[in-house]
């Protein structure tokens, strides 16, 4: 079996960042009401909602937490709940039982940890069970409005055939891209490449020929950059 080589390549930090200048404008355009997928009413519907959302499609996770919001209202009905009916009600998201154990755990911790609130800075989100950095910065810029940098499949993919970065860590990516976005548009910039991503730059191939921002990207119809 031949083994596949991933093509490598240095990114220009300022190269990077003048690319962002010149496709941000195209996919505002593009997608001018682009947000969160996943729907909440308070940042602790929407904590649980990205907790279920891992390996599961946001359709998925919305069909299934309209029926868990109105069971579950608050985080004393998460802890209080036994562990195997929370992996009842969410089995459908796959992985239910290492999510039961999180969300059940993260609502044991905000209670008393942070008087029944959901914490709104990452240093405090981050000691929450289950909860890692890419999904603390969906509740801060999401919830709470801060800029944010959420790096999903999606936006890992695009960073790297846009050679924003050459990072495909999701740790190492956010550190990156907060480099060249301007930080008031950390959110909706992240939030646009995932609907793009979603729409046209798609994996395994994306449709180069119907992409707006194509004379913007060097992995444009280069099959061996994608």
């Amino acid at each position: 079996m031949v083994k596949k080589l991933t093509r490598k390549f240095m990114v220009d930090k300022k190269t990077a960042a003048e690319r962002v200048k010149k496709i941000s404008p195209i996919l505002a355009k593009l997608y001018p009401d682009a947000g969160v997928a996943l729907r909440f009413t308070n940042p602790f519907e929407l904590l649980i909602a990205t907790i279920l959302s891992a390996q599961c499609t946001d359709k998925r996770v919305n069909m299934v937490t309209p029926a868990l919001f109105a069971k579950y209202k608050t985080p004393e009905d998460w802890a209080d709940a036994k562990l195997e009916a929370i992996e009842n009600d969410i089995r459908s998201t796959g992985f239910y039982h290492n999510k039961a154990v999180s969300i059940k755990g993260a609502a044991q911790a905000i209670l008393e940890k942070f008087n029944g609130r959901v914490p709104d800075t990452m240093d405090e989100l981050i000691t929450l069970p289950g909860v890692g950095r890419k999904t603390a910065n969906c509740v801060l810029g999401n919830a709470y409005g801060q800029p944010a940098i959420m790096c999903d499949t999606h936006v890992i993919r695009l960073s790297r055939r846009l050679q924003l970065s050459e990072n495909g860590d999701p740790v190492k990516l956010e550190f990156d891209l907060a480099e060249i976005i301007p930080k008031k548009d950390w959110t909706v910039f992240c939030h646009r490449l995932i609907l793009h991503g979603r729409n046209v730059c798609k994996a395994p191939k994306p449709d180069c020929d119907n992409c707006a921002v194509s004379k913007y990207c060097p992995s444009a119809f280069k099959p061996a950059l994608w």
